[in-house]
């Protein structure tokens, strides 16, 4: 759409399930808790992946989220002539967006397999990690997880892809600095 002129590279969209969808601009909360999760992710993960922030996932024809931060195997180089379409661990902050984050994102990851979605509540100051995507009878969504656990400020949660390496939930917040 941006080759044909109806979209700039300034538009603020995501591609979820066939529908274009207004992203709306990141406030200072927002972008530095984008900020603290990739610092984070960085350390905890090392080398040999690509910690990505705010780009495409193709995950299938009809929806091409950018989540906040994405882990994917493997190098910037290896992603030169397409998109990856999954990841080790999908990071969303959500502010304004919670709900949308935690039913419409939540199931398109759940339903791309993606075993481990992190949701870093700005609003209740938590951290909501989804796990075990798997089909569900309802629908919408077709896709759920069937594990999230709540964490908070003082607790550490390690990624899936790196059970060894446990990260504080305060080191992601931006809200609050706790002793």
């Amino acid at each position: 759409m941006i080759d044909a002129g109806v979209l700039t590279p300034e538009d603020h969209v995501e591609l979820i399930d066939g529908e274009i969808v207004t992203v709306t601009p990141r406030q200072s909360q927002h972008a530095t808790a984008v900020r603290l999760a990739e610092t984070a992710l960085r350390q905890a993960f090392g080398e040999h992946v690509d910690v990505r922030t705010q780009l495409p996932l193709a995950l299938d024809a009809a929806s091409e989220p950018e989540p906040d931060v994405a882990v994917v195997s493997g190098s910037p180089r290896d992603y030169r002539d397409a998109h990856p379409s999954t990841a080790l661990l999908v990071v969303e902050v959500a502010d304004t967006s919670l709900l949308f984050d935690r039913t419409t994102k939540a199931s398109l990851y759940a339903r791309a397999g993606i075993a481990d979605y992190w949701l870093l509540n700005l609003v209740d100051q938590i951290v909501e990690v989804h796990r075990t995507p798997q089909r569900s009878a309802d629908a919408p969504p077709a896709s759920r997880y069937a594990s999230v656990e709540r964490y908070g400020p003082r607790d550490r949660v390690a990624p899936l892809a790196r059970p060894d390496r446990f990260i504080t939930v305060d080191d992601l917040l931006p809200l609050w600095n706790f002793p």
